[in-house]
């Protein structure tokens, strides 16, 4: 038998699992409008469970694996079917429609906005790309933008969020998951590192460093053509460079903006030190109020799966399933539960199509926690 034998024979397979595919999806529909008179919910994990017991059996030993993979997804699509049947929506799905709606068309250009640092932060810059002619309130670390959003202090916060080289801002995510905000745009910044001391200070001086830690991860590799000089973490890159100003020592240096140097009178002892020219910082515009503009087209969310085999599959598989892209999947460990973990998602998907509101529905359901934390619109 030659291979194009073994091949037809495959073919005729497929054939027969497409029709049974067919004939499956169909009692699924018929399921759903049983559930939907009688009141009863979509998922039925004991059913579930008992039958992926009952075909891992079937199918023997050497197949069991395969087989409650194959099967788990053919139950994924079918609750994907029964609950577009259903034209099931969750109160959130709704509350994001309605959002969609009563947003204003215009973002606004003149708000009052909260960044963390002072003068000459990358956020600053961000913040000035994101707005017109924004009017800046600087906080000291990053928990003072959420309680000023929260107490009603300004109206928007802008936070860096992740790095192309130095990776997520976890305390960011962190905040996100105990603060009720929601992102309301994103904008990527192309960040240059300079080497800022006082005047007539030389590089051979230098025995102490100050700047954030992501900068500092960003420029490792400079920092070790440095040997013996500290390098001290500090709470924003603009706040080291006015710390450097305002010291009485001549033998310090900051890591920041380019920008910083004019604006507290420091003289650049080297610039663009970071370790690769493609370093971008993404920064989040958030709000207490669900705000989603138009051109909204990127959404994060967070959720936190039952801790047992399966549970990730099952929410990745909806994505798949209804056709979805994710572009970023990020775990944040849960705090005083050991070793079980936050996921966050960004996706892109056109608001206004029912896989989005389905996904939507479907996550809250499936969850153990489940926050939606905003759809935007990102500036590059």
């Amino acid at each position: 038998m030659d291979i194009n034998e073994l091949r037809s024979q495959i073919d005729g397979v497929d054939k027969q699992i497409i029709e049974l595919f067919r004939q499956r999806q169909a009692i699924s529909e018929n399921i759903a409008a049983y559930k939907l008179a009688a009141g009863k919910p979509i998922y039925d994990p004991e059913r579930e469970r008992k039958k992926l017991v009952e075909v891992a059996g079937l199918a023997g030993e050497d197949l069991r694996t395969g087989a409650i993979m194959l099967f788990s997804t053919l139950f994924d699509l079918s609750s994907t079917r029964q609950m577009q049947v259903m034209n099931k929506t969750s109160d959130l799905a709704q509350r994001i429609t309605a959002a969609i709606e009563n947003t204003p068309k215009q973002f606004p250009q003149y708000p009052i906005v909260a960044c963390q640092g002072v003068e000459g932060a990358y956020s600053q810059i961000a913040c000035e790309k994101i707005f017109r002619t924004p009017n800046i309130m600087y906080f000291q670390n990053f928990e003072g933008v959420f309680a000023a959003i929260e107490n009603g202090l300004c109206e928007y916060g802008v936070l860096p969020i992740e790095n192309s080289t130095a990776g997520s801002v976890n305390r960011i995510y962190d905040l996100m998951a105990q603060h009720n905000c929601y992102v309301v745009r994103s904008a990527r910044l192309k960040v240059d590192h300079s080497l800022l001391a006082k005047k007539g200070t030389k590089l051979s001086d230098i025995k102490e460093i100050f700047s954030h830690e992501q900068a500092i991860n960003q420029c490792a590799g400079f920092l070790k053509t440095l040997p013996g000089v500290k390098v001290t973490v500090v709470e924003n890159t603009a706040m080291a460079a006015k710390m450097v100003a305002e010291s009485e020592r001549t033998d310090v240096a900051a890591l920041s903006s380019h920008s910083c140097a004019s604006l507290y009178g420091l003289d650049c002892l080297a610039s663009s030190v970071q370790d690769k020219g493609n370093n971008f910082t993404r920064f989040i515009c958030i709000s207490k109020n669900l705000e989603i503009y138009p051109g909204a087209d990127r959404t994060s969310i967070m959720c936190v799966v039952p801790h047992r085999p399966g549970s990730l599959f099952k929410v990745l598989s909806r994505f798949f399933a209804l056709g979805i892209n994710l572009v970023k999947l990020e775990s944040r460990p849960i705090p005083d539960r050991d070793f079980e973990y936050m996921m966050y998602f960004d996706f892109d998907t056109p608001l206004y199509s029912k896989e989005f509101v389905q996904v939507i529905s479907e996550l809250e359901t499936m969850c153990e926690e489940f926050r939606y934390f905003g759809s935007y619109s990102e500036i590059v």
